[in-house]
């Protein structure tokens, strides 16, 4: 009875590891949960519908100012020009966030770097568009130009800051990518996204992500607001090695998109977990080759695999089934088989077994001769 007992216990903490509940409910026009490293959607609604993104647009602004500072094509300390377009009394501007620049003082891309990000200032954004392309509407060809590279489909601009327009729309997973390519691929940059204030102008103004104070682990990206796009909020966390990006458009108040931005993010940390169940360059099995210098072969992959699954006590199972007959000449990275990675009795990767290792074809006599066994082999139905 106690061994039962024992063991429909161990049963059904299996099982309850296994169980993810339905995710939180969140009253917006579109969102989603994606995990950095892995890519894998947890959350997800109207993720590819096309909706005005207000101040979240300044995502691709700062996005290309930080590939003109690692390009060194600009640098920090550099002063910019304050036209008349970009000064904060520019009628368009009435209304909205602004950084409070002018002409006729000096301001740099450092500081106007803080006050797109921090301060979310339309004028930042336009002087740092004139800047770089000349104008605001060709700096817009180029935020489309990073959009399609980037694989934002759903993406189009009009200009640097998000002011509404009826052709300036975008996506929840086009702003989920874009955030994780503001990560990978400037992370000294991303640092600013952080910081809670800035002062310019004896202005001081906070960091409308207001989770960067609540939360540790919240370390960006933005907030928007129109009243056409309603309330915004693109944000990543960082808990025990595992980062989380989440998407909220169109929410009905700042507090409702800062209450399910912190729910989506604690869902996914709870019951979710980024695990590498394979590393590159490690031999998962090796394999007989026929008319080769070397007569076997190491198989594994090349590049890291990192999946994203529900949490579990149990490890992945590997299994590995290798191509027959496998023939030199063999390169390394070439298809010699299957990979499967099985999570809780589910099949979660299925994908190429790869040669780590290169295997010349071995000389005439040598080859002729494996030929022989290996038409043997076939004739008894040995390997």
């Amino acid at each position: 009875m106690l061994r039962f007992a024992l063991l429909m216990s161990m049963s059904l903490s299996a099982l309850a590891a296994s169980i993810v509940p339905a995710p939180p409910a969140i009253d917006a026009d579109a969102y989603l949960l994606m995990d950095y490293s892995s890519g894998e959607l947890l959350v997800e609604q109207n993720i590819d519908a096309r909706l005005p993104p207000a101040s979240l647009t300044k995502l691709m602004t700062a996005y290309i100012l930080a590939e003109e500072i690692d390009a060194q094509r600009l640098t920090l300390e550099e002063v910019v020009p304050v036209s008349r377009m970009a000064w904060s009394q520019n009628p368009t501007f009435r209304g909205s966030s602004l950084m409070w620049i002018e002409p006729g003082k000096e301001v740099t891309v450092g500081q106007l770097e803080k006050g797109i990000v921090i301060s979310s200032g339309n004028d930042a954004t336009v002087a740092i568009a004139e800047h770089i392309a000349g104008t605001e509407e060709a700096f817009a060809g180029m935020m489309n130009g990073y959009a399609q590279a980037l694989g934002m489909r759903s993406t189009y601009y009009i200009n640097s800051h998000g002011l509404p327009h009826p052709e300036h729309l975008t996506s929840a997973r086009d702003l989920a990518s874009l955030a994780a390519a503001t990560i990978r691929d400037h992370p000294d940059r991303y640092k600013v996204y952080r910081e809670k204030s800035y002062t310019y102008n004896d202005i001081t103004q906070h960091n409308r992500n207001l989770l960067l104070r609540d939360d540790p682990s919240i370390d960006g990206l933005k907030t928007g607001y129109t009243s056409v796009a309603g309330y915004g909020l693109v944000a990543s966390a960082e808990r025990d090695g595992m980062r989380l990006i989440s998407v909220i458009l169109g929410s009905q108040s700042t507090r409702s998109r800062m209450a399910e931005t912190r729910a989506l993010l604690n869902y996914g940390f709870r019951f979710f977990q980024t695990i590498q169940p394979v590393s590159p360059e490690i031999s998962l099995g090796q394999h007989r080759v026929w008319k080769g210098e070397l007569d076997k072969v190491d198989g594994g992959v090349l590049d890291p695999i990192v999946i994203t699954v529900p949490r579990s006590n149990k490890e992945p199972d590997l299994r590995i089934a290798f191509n027959e007959p496998l023939s030199a000449p063999i390169n390394r990275g070439d298809s010699i088989g299957t990979l499967t990675v099985i999570v809780d009795d589910e099949v979660v990767i299925e994908q190429s077994l790869l040669a780590l290792n290169d295997v010349p074809a071995a000389g005439f006599f040598a080859r002729l001769w494996d030929g022989f066994l290996l038409w043997l082999s076939s004739l008894f139905g040995a390997s």
